[in-house]
């Protein structure tokens, strides 16, 4: 049988492979804490440079531990903070300088700063298209398929509301369940029933010329739309005879 002397090449590439990790192990050590991860994700964050595999001759990625690390910084700072990838890999690499850098806050970018948001929540930024994909795990045709059923859609410029995460998040958590996208334009139709309700209830504050009142029928919209939200989950629940915690 042919060996390969120790001091040879084959050692050598072991050596340097040893502790790292395939693209599958990575997906499994993510999953318990982002359950909605998948291989086309990590490899998009690669591509947008947030995390930088090792290759093997053949191509294949391997990943180091620093490498998970990064990519459960990464994924933690889109979930909790929405914050765009672009600012997310600034302030990792700024991190990872040794320079103490605090938190960005959640913003647009306009020539090349950022700029704060009102303080109305992660609902008040944008996220491009990309970022959707990459947050939902999905690809090009499927965020189609949704946009034709009007789950999710862009702004004029091709954003998306910050919130087309967490509807993208539960249209796939639903889809575990067997739910196509088509199934749930029965739900799209009733919020947007739900919400012309409550337009139509805060229009006359809304063309009221004080801009005071004006600003009083925001605060109402909010408050319309949280009751109107509890009321559905209470129908829902009293329909299927359950009890969420």
């Amino acid at each position: 049988m042919l060996q390969t002397p120790s001091g040879g090449a084959g050692h050598g590439t072991a050596a340097t492979d040893a502790g790292l990790m395939s693209i599958g192990a990575v997906l499994n050590e993510l999953r318990d804490e982002f359950p909605d991860i998948t291989i086309s994700k990590i490899r998009f964050l690669e591509s947008e440079g947030l995390v930088e595999p090792r290759r093997t001759p053949a191509g294949y990625r391997k990943f180091s531990a620093h490498d998970v690390e990064r990519l459960g910084r990464v994924l933690r700072m889109q979930r909790d903070h929405y914050l765009p990838l672009k600012v997310i890999r600034e302030h990792l690499d700024a991190m990872e300088r040794g320079e103490a850098v605090p938190l960005p806050t959640l913003g647009r970018q306009r020539d090349g700063e950022p700029v704060p948001e009102p303080a109305e929540g992660p609902t008040a930024a944008r996220i491009g298209r990309d970022e959707l994909l990459a947050a939902a795990g999905i690809d090009e045709q499927e965020l189609k398929e949704w946009e034709s059923y009007g789950l999710v859609a862009a702004f004029p410029d091709g954003a998306y509301d910050a919130e087309a995460v967490t509807v993208a998040s539960l249209v796939v958590q639903l889809g575990r369940f067997g739910i196509e996208p088509r199934h749930l334009r029965v739900m799209k139709a009733a919020a947007d029933r739900e919400a012309g309700l409550v337009d139509q209830v805060v229009a006359p504050l809304k063309r009221h010329r004080n801009p005071q009142t004006r600003a009083h029928a925001e605060a109402r919209t909010k408050e319309l739309a949280g009751l109107a939200v509890k009321l559905h989950a209470a129908l829902v629940q009293t329909a299927l005879g359950v009890r969420l915690p």
